[in-house]
């Protein structure tokens, strides 16, 4: 593996951190690392909110339901543009401190959006969420490894970004529920308050890092060119395209089988599965990055092709969905665990690049998707995303630096 950009101090800072926490052996610090998933799930939330309550805001703030949508995109983007310029630009701070002040970012986005009396100052805010959401994606990852002996960097990893699963299969369906029976104003205040008592928790139970001293700080480009990460991005931008380029039309692409009537639990299926997805990732990725990778890859193409070849089947389709879920739950860790690994001390810039990659790669996604379902007809999807995954196996299979195995400390 390539040795990462530290010096001799830096380079014991985690284990020296996770001796601190009073962590012994294989015990993870888990007050610490399940506030940082608690705040991941309040980030997603916070980002996918609108989609769940589309119909009430549009009606209250009278504009059409594919302007309160655009909220979602917007937020996306805002992440995918911002990640890398400003996470080089806060190299330098305390993570904690850091850390703490996107917390409070949260709960003023959410407090705005709930007492905005027009769209545009809710757009704004959605703009600011995503410029915190960027930074914060590129931090939590390497927060999270830092916590543990580097041995241990990807159990505590799938800890942390549990957060993200749960707030697709349980978050987004119980903030609906909330703003249908209260409000959608109501449903970003209570957001706005349980981020509130995250930064609390965080306060309490996280250990403080230093930021990169100025003469650490590589360049962007020498990051970009440590062996292995430009290849760990190409794969991350595959697989998630594969994903969304499909997932954007599930609706649709579930219609035949008749599952698109009870779409709801359907998705309530990937989300568990998902969730099993980040634990499976988390046991394994440690010693089996490389190959949980190509298993991740092809589970998924294994559900691409059970619903290519049945897709007017609902018991075939679920199934497919299930493995779907498994499959893309643990992207999540074992994408972030190689950079990660390949950067070191650079860590949080790689983590930064891959926030980039993985944002694009949702819109661009969708938009071949899109394309696809116009041109060549909703049975084109899965076949359009086997031939992704393909790619993603492929590179994750071929290049050694980009995947490669820890040492057992």
């Amino acid at each position: 593996m390539t040795a990462p950009i530290t010096d001799s101090t830096s380079a014991v800072e985690p284990r020296r951190a996770a001796e601190a926490s009073g962590r012994s052996g294989r015990r993870l610090p888990y007050n610490g690392l399940l506030a940082l998933a608690a705040i991941v799930f309040t980030g997603v939330v916070t980002e996918i909110m609108p989609a769940g309550l589309l119909p009430l805001m549009s009606a209250e703030l009278g504009v059409s339901e594919s302007q309160i949508g655009s909220l979602v995109a917007v937020y996306a983007l805002t992440t995918a543009v911002t990640a890398i310029p400003l996470t080089a630009l806060t190299r330098g701070i305390p993570r904690k401190p850091l850390l703490l002040a996107l917390v409070a970012g949260f709960v003023l986005v959410n407090a705005v959006t709930a007492l905005a009396g027009d769209y545009l100052t809710i757009l704004v805010a959605r703009v600011v969420g995503g410029m915190l959401a960027g930074l914060l994606w590129a931090m939590a990852a390497g927060y999270a490894m830092r916590m543990v002996p580097p041995a241990h960097s990807g159990r505590a990893l799938s800890v942390a970004m549990v957060g993200t699963p749960l707030a697709f299969a349980f978050g987004l369906p119980i903030a609906t529920s909330l703003g249908t029976a209260l409000g959608w104003r109501a449903a970003f205040a209570l957001m706005a308050a349980l981020a509130a008592g995250l930064a609390i928790w965080a306060v309490l139970a996280l250990p403080a890092f230093r930021g990169e001293r100025a003469a650490e700080r590589p360049g962007l480009r020498q990051v970009l060119r440590l062996p292995g990460l430009a290849a760990v991005l190409a794969t991350t931008a595959a697989f998630v395209l594969a994903h969304n380029a499909a997932y954007t039309y599930i609706a649709p692409l579930t219609v035949a089988s008749g599952v698109a009537a009870h779409l709801d639990l359907a998705l309530l299926l990937f989300g568990g599965f998902a969730v099993a997805g980040v634990l499976t990732a988390g046991a394994l990725v440690d010693r089996h990055l490389r190959a949980m990778v190509l298993i991740s890859s092809a589970v998924l193409g294994v559900a691409m092709v059970a619903i290519g070849l049945a897709v007017a089947q609902p018991v075939v389709v679920l199934v497919a969905i299930a493995l779907w879920g498994l499959a893309y739950g643990g992207a999540p860790t074992l994408l972030q665990a190689a950079p990660a690994r390949i950067a070191g001390e650079a860590a949080d810039v790689a983590q930064s690049m891959v926030v980039a990659s993985w944002n694009g790669s949702i819109a661009i996604g969708a938009l071949l998707g899109g394309v696809a379902l116009d041109t060549l007809g909703i049975g084109s999807l899965p076949w359009l995303a086997l031939g992704l995954v393909a790619v993603a196996a492929l590179i994750a299979g071929t290049v050694r630096t980009a995947f490669a195995r820890l040492p057992r400390d």
